[in-house]
């Protein structure tokens, strides 16, 4: 009779069971926290950069509708194509997460598109009709709802960088990174003002004014 654990069939069901046990216990100490934490970040960076591009695509058809009315506007017209261009042709490198300088560079273009945009649209209260027509109408709802995508990205960003950098600054994700991931580093993110936790909103109705908040500062961490 073949003693229990003395077969190899038996000892190698126990090596088994003891790795097993052995990745069951470092997962629960966090070993794969990074790595799911910088996933979730990048996620919700790429979707930070599918707002804005959705943005700029809904900027190009404002400014053909704005251009038909507003003849004696060129130069604020012109102000929001610059800003919008230069931010799509800014090239957004694979490391700008990590590096302050290019981020702040990325937001800093933003920025100025919003604050273009709000000019263009602040000329609108001079151009009734432009204000009933039809194609700025829904362009207005469209515009409403992108700012609002925006915002939630910007806010889901936020979050995702807030948990992986205290991860890595915190123990035991200090211990993994030290061991496991010595390329990890701390991400840069936006700085959430109170009045930045609600979507701007981009009112057009006759007689208010237009109110086109913009994107908060960028801070390093």
């Amino acid at each position: 009779m073949i003693a229990a654990g003395k077969h190899p069939i038996h000892r190698w069901i126990l090596h088994c069971l003891v790795g097993l046990a052995a990745v069951s216990t470092l997962s629960g100490c966090g070993i794969n926290a990074i790595p799911t934490y910088e996933e979730q970040m990048k996620a919700s960076w790429s979707q930070v950069l599918d707002q804005y591009e959705r943005r700029a695509d809904l900027i190009s058809a404002l400014i053909e509708t704005v251009d038909s009315f507003a003849v004696h506007e060129k130069h604020v017209v012109t102000s929001v194509v610059k800003a919008r261009d230069k931010a799509r042709q800014s090239r957004v490198p694979r490391e700008i997460i990590s590096n302050p300088a290019v981020f702040q560079s990325f937001q800093e273009s933003q920025v100025q598109v919003t604050g273009a945009l709000a000019r263009l649209l602040g000329i609108v209260e001079n151009y009734p009709m432009l204000r009933s027509s039809q194609s700025f109408l829904s362009l207005q709802s469209q515009l409403d709802g992108a700012e609002k995508r925006i915002a939630a990205a910007r806010r889901d960003y936020v979050e995702a960088v807030r948990l992986y950098n205290a991860e890595l600054m915190t123990i035991p994700g200090r211990w993994w990174a030290a061991l496991l991931y010595p390329d990890a580093e701390l991400a840069q993110t936006f700085a959430v003002e109170e009045n930045d936790l609600n979507a701007p909103q981009v009112n057009f109705a006759p007689g208010t004014a237009l109110v086109l908040e913009s994107a908060a500062p960028v801070v390093g961490q």
